[in-house]
């Protein structure tokens, strides 16, 4: 049987105690929870998109892998209608197999400055090959 690891990077901070996990890391697979550009205010979707990938890839790095380990996405936007500009933001970090990935709109996130939130699957190793 296998533990349950949490995988932390110092480049992503940490939520409060007791609240969530960032990255868990489960036989092999890592789960990150949905991330958000908290403090990018005025940034608009690709910017927001951006950085969010980029802690994406900070925790599946932490956890042992890769960006082409991720094989599951799910984004949520808050308009529809920016999604280029996170599909262009997703182009700059997966190369390859693009992980699959699921688009929904919401009526709002956590905070009424973030427009975007994204949460990945990866399999650790699995994009080695």
């Amino acid at each position: 049987m296998s533990s349950i690891v949490r995988a932390v990077s110092p480049e992503v901070s940490e939520p409060p105690a007791g609240a969530w996990s960032n990255c868990l890391v489960a036989g092999g697979i890592a789960y990150i929870a949905g991330m958000t550009a908290r403090g990018s205010a005025e940034a608009d979707e690709y910017a927001q998109a951006k950085a969010i990938f980029g802690k994406i890839r900070h925790l599946v790095e932490a956890a042992g892998g890769s960006m082409a380990d991720i094989v599951k996405v799910t984004i949520f936007v808050t308009d529809i209608t920016q999604r280029e500009k996170v599909w262009q933001a997703r182009r700059e970090f997966f190369t390859g197999n693009f992980p699959t990935s699921t688009l929904v709109q919401v009526a709002a996130l956590a905070d009424p400055s973030l427009k975007v939130e994204i949460d990945a699957v990866a399999h650790i190793g699995a994009g080695r090959g």
